[in-house]
């Protein structure tokens, strides 16, 4: 029983422990939750280990000039039967077998300094580089992807905040138009069908004021997944900001040429055309002949040996220097093979490159196009509000001095709704897709 209750006890210590590290984020901004969500999104931190891993490989081919030292050390033990050597009292020698024991202790320290290696060595640094630039290109490009997620998501729990509204205004409405017919059915100026009506109608409204919750509760769960929170409710945003004016927009061939330099995608394939050509000469390396220079130091000691193990290490130091020449004659066409796919990987990166290109140039004609048709869209909706709210406005005088019925009122409300939640969505289209535009002229999405 206590091993139970000290068990549900840490684990509540632990619970308590990982909720704490997680700080609600009150009121946070599109650019705070960009900057939150890159610091936890777990796709950018793994091209930031690439990074890391870039520079490591950028460290080895750098002192991959250096030489090298070696250390060796082995002690053996010899027993059995062997033939020795005797000498009788007239001095003469002869071989006898006896069973013989010794031992002995050897050491060395060598080393390897690469004189000429085919231009391996410094196109190997060159490519290490080359990969870097290129590591640091796509975490920039996980960047920006998150980024635009975010951007996507931030607007969409605002879409649905400002139509939650819409329909708690529409509640609203709905009920004071309840309790009006309501009160002229008290003097007989009502029939109970439309006290009915009218109540149905709060009920339905106050459906689409539960709807749109639901709608807003799944929005800001989308965001706080991208931010890396375990739950949504540790995360508010700011209210929408309801001033909106539309800008120019800039054309698609303008903004093309300067993502054409800065994008990091384009960057990033470029890099590696350059290290392809890099990968050719170390493949062609493997034509020319390798020069290396070594050394060796050793020393030894031997139980056979009548000098002491200190005299004899001492005495039996040898040095060694030694050029050595390696001349590739035929390796059956492994190194012109080896060329050969080089030389393909730069024709595909080159192709990559060119694709990556053409890509991003169709996604900002996309971009501009559709933000083109949302900045339409918009403008129609803003023409559809206010006619719809000028026929509301008139259909309300009418039925509230008798001369329209119920359901035309229901009519002109819903037709207002509609128009509204139009203008909203089309607002945050238009406000999306003139993000991504700003996005691919390199401004900080905000």
């Amino acid at each position: 029983m206590r091993i139970k209750i000290a068990i549900l006890f840490f684990a509540g210590v632990i619970t308590c422990s990982a909720q704490e590290t997680e700080v609600p984020l009150r009121d946070y901004t599109l650019r705070q939750c960009i900057d939150y969500a890159i610091s936890h999104n777990i796709t950018v931190r793994q091209s930031a280990n690439n990074v890391e891993q870039s520079a490591v490989d950028i460290s080895t081919a750098k002192w991959a000039r250096l030489p090298n030292l070696n250390g060796s050390a082995g002690q053996n033990w010899r027993w059995g039967r062997n033939s020795v050597t005797e000498t009788d009292k007239d001095g003469n020698q002869y071989q006898v077998y006896k069973n013989t024991y010794n031992y002995g202790t050897n050491a060395s320290l060598s080393t390897e300094i690469p004189l000429f290696t085919g231009f391996e060595l410094p196109n190997q640094y060159a490519l290490a580089k080359l990969n870097f630039k290129a590591a640091i290109a796509d975490l920039e490009k996980a960047k920006e992807d998150i980024a635009i997620q975010v951007a996507s998501a931030y607007l969409k729990v605002l879409l649905t905040q400002e139509l939650k509204q819409v329909a708690i205004n529409q509640v609203e409405l709905s009920k004071e138009q309840s309790n009006r017919i309501a009160r002229l059915f008290e003097v007989g100026k009502a029939s109970p069908s439309e006290v009915a009506e009218a109540k149905a109608r709060v009920a339905q409204d106050e459906l689409s004021v539960t709807q749109s919750d639901n709608d807003y509760q799944l929005a800001l769960l989308d965001l706080s997944q991208l931010l890396e929170l375990s739950n949504p409710h540790l995360l508010s945003i700011q209210k929408a900001d309801t001033t909106f004016v539309t800008t120019l927009l800039t054309p698609p061939d303008e903004i093309y040429q300067y993502a054409l330099t800065n994008k990091p995608e384009i960057q990033a394939a470029q890099y590696r055309l350059l290290g392809s050509e890099k990968s050719i000469r170390i493949a062609q390396s493997g034509f020319y002949p390798k020069l290396n220079l070594g050394g060796n130091w050793g020393t030894g000691f031997s139980s056979d040996l009548k000098n002491n193990f200190g005299t004899q290490m001492r005495e039996n130091r040898n040095k060694s220097i030694a050029f050595s020449l390696s001349v590739p004659l035929f390796n059956r066409f492994a190194t012109r093979n080896r060329v050969r796919t080089a030389r393909l990987q730069h024709f595909n990166q080159n192709l990559k490159l060119d694709n990556a290109k053409k890509v991003l140039y169709k996604e900002i004609q996309q971009a501009w196009y559709n933000a083109l048709a949302a900045e339409s869209k918009y403008n129609s909706s803003e023409v559809a509000v206010k006619a719809n709210e000028e026929s509301f406005r008139l259909m309300s005088e009418k039925f509230n001095n008798g001369k329209a019925t119920f359901v035309e009122y229901n009519e002109a409300k819903l037709n207002l709704t509609k128009s509204l939640s139009d203008k909203l969505q089309s607002k945050y289209e238009y406000l999306f897709r003139t993000k991504i535009l700003d996005f691919y002229k390199g401004q900080v999405i905000e």
